[in-house]
């Protein structure tokens, strides 16, 4: 029987997700760290009845495709989980889970192309948040390990575009020098909770601090900030005096800059909040809306609606090449983006609606809204039901799922199968580098 803290060494067979798998006793081990032909030294950290969790601690025979992570904290950071292996052997991961998911979860039979990568999969994130810890006089900026709330430091990151990760050691010169005391979970106390950085293709930078209350002389962390952080655009206190683990609050107040970045894709310019979503690989992002638009195939007569719309980057994109589209979005500041995004771009074929697409789309449906094509991007939970149902209720002869989670995706693809829908194909795109997850794009006609 295998115990916690136990110490074993056994080849690995093959991938299961991203942890090495081998087999002990008849017992199924999820090796971290791990890769298909090693073998490696492990310590168990968790077991069960049938299966068991361990961590890698000697490679004693490596796999040609073991690669010496970039990052020097990877090996304790929850950021990435992929750099000890090839970026071709982390595609071909995510490329199988696809696979596995939408036969198993979704019962689809479809070929599972290959993971549309990068050429140069790093600086690609155009987004990070990094939560704050320590002290006043040692603060701790990083990311989570895995499993954990405890932060390991990172004055660099080699996912975030230049110059974003100049804001980092910023950010630790103003809590040194005004003696801001970072936020402490156990027991609510602290000020500086997050911080959120962004950074638009042409290089200019927001940085949103995210404080539980009042900031005294917020004139001296703009000033440190445009000293040290090249290409500043935009300076936002986001405040947050929630109790969890929802990272930015609902006060935004601007302290540099107009409080917006102006960003482009797919040959559109948009203005970006920091409460909006938009999605955080640009490059990947024309590719992922590139396999949207062709599976959607609008000829220019087709009513179309796009739930879970952000900022309208998939809306606009959509009205380029149909009659006329209606954007769904919660989020009401990023509903006031996606209509300034229309104006600046001169496209007025799109209107855009406030609310929960639970609410709104099964509502609009039962008084009689139809639609010819119906785009769906929800967050990881994927779809309510209500939603899926109402889907069905417009009459959309095709559905463009796309997903940040197959296995909610495969989910909700096997109720929209009930509901009289086919799948017809998929492709998925690597938006989130040497990390496990994977952006997946599906078609499926009535």
């Amino acid at each position: 029987m295998i115990r916690k803290n136990e110490i074993i060494e056994a080849d690995i067979e093959k991938l299961a997700g991203e942890h090495g798998l081998t087999h002990v006793e008849g017992m199924a081990v999820f090796v971290r760290g791990a890769l298909p032909g090693e073998r490696v030294r492990f310590r168990i950290e968790k077991a069960e009845r049938s299966f068991a969790f361990a961590k890698t601690l000697e490679v004693l025979k490596a796999s040609r495709e073991r690669r010496e992570p970039v990052c020097p904290a990877y090996e304790k950071c929850g950021g990435c989980q992929l750099q000890h292996m090839s970026y071709a052997l982390g595609l071909e991961m995510k490329r199988d889970h696809v696979r596995d998911v939408q036969k198993r979860i979704g019962g689809m039979d479809l070929p599972v192309p290959e993971v549309i990568g990068m050429d140069d999969p790093w600086h690609c994130r155009n987004k990070i948040s990094l939560p704050v810890g320590g002290t006043p006089e040692n603060p701790l900026i990083g990311y989570y390990r895995p499993r954990s709330h405890q932060i390991i430091p990172a004055d660099t990151c080699p996912m975030v575009m230049f110059p974003g990760e100049k804001v980092i050691p910023a950010m630790k010169r103003w809590i040194r020098e005004e003696g801001i005391p970072p936020y402490n979970e156990a027991d609510g106390s602290g000020l500086l909770r997050h911080i959120m950085i962004r950074v638009s293709r042409k290089g200019d930078v927001m940085a949103v601090p995210v404080v539980t209350g009042s900031v005294r002389n917020p004139e001296k962390l703009v000033r440190i900030l445009r000293e040290e952080v090249p290409g500043l655009a935009a300076v936002c206190l986001n405040v947050n005096r929630r109790r969890d683990n929802v990272i930015l609050g609902p006060e935004t107040h601007v302290l540099f800059g107009e409080g917006v970045l102006d960003d482009e894709l797919c040959g559109l310019r948009f203005r970006v909040s920091p409460v909006s979503f938009f999605q955080v690989n640009p490059v990947q992002t024309e590719k992922l809306y590139s396999v949207a638009m062709e599976f959607a195939d609008l000829k220019g007569s087709e009513s179309v609606c796009d739930l879970y719309c952000g900022t309208g980057t998939i809306s606009l994109m959509l009205a380029r090449r149909a009659k006329k589209v209606l954007g769904v979005e919660e989020v009401a500041p990023a509903v006031e983006d996606a209509k300034r995004n229309a104006a600046n771009n001169g496209i007025s074929n799109v209107s855009f609606a406030a609310g929960k697409a639970e609410e709104i789309l099964p509502r609009m449906a039962s008084e009689g809204f139809k639609a010819d094509c119906v785009v769906l991007d929800p967050p990881r939970k994927g779809c309510e039901r209500s939603v899926i149902e109402a889907v069905a209720k417009t009459g959309a002869r095709k559905v463009v799922y796309v997903a940040c989670d197959p296995a909610t995706q495969a989910r909700d693809i096997r109720v929209l199968s009930e509901l009289g829908y086919r799948a017809e194909k998929t492709q998925s795109v690597d938006m989130f580098c040497f990390t496990s997850h994977v952006e997946t794009v599906c078609l499926l006609s009535k």
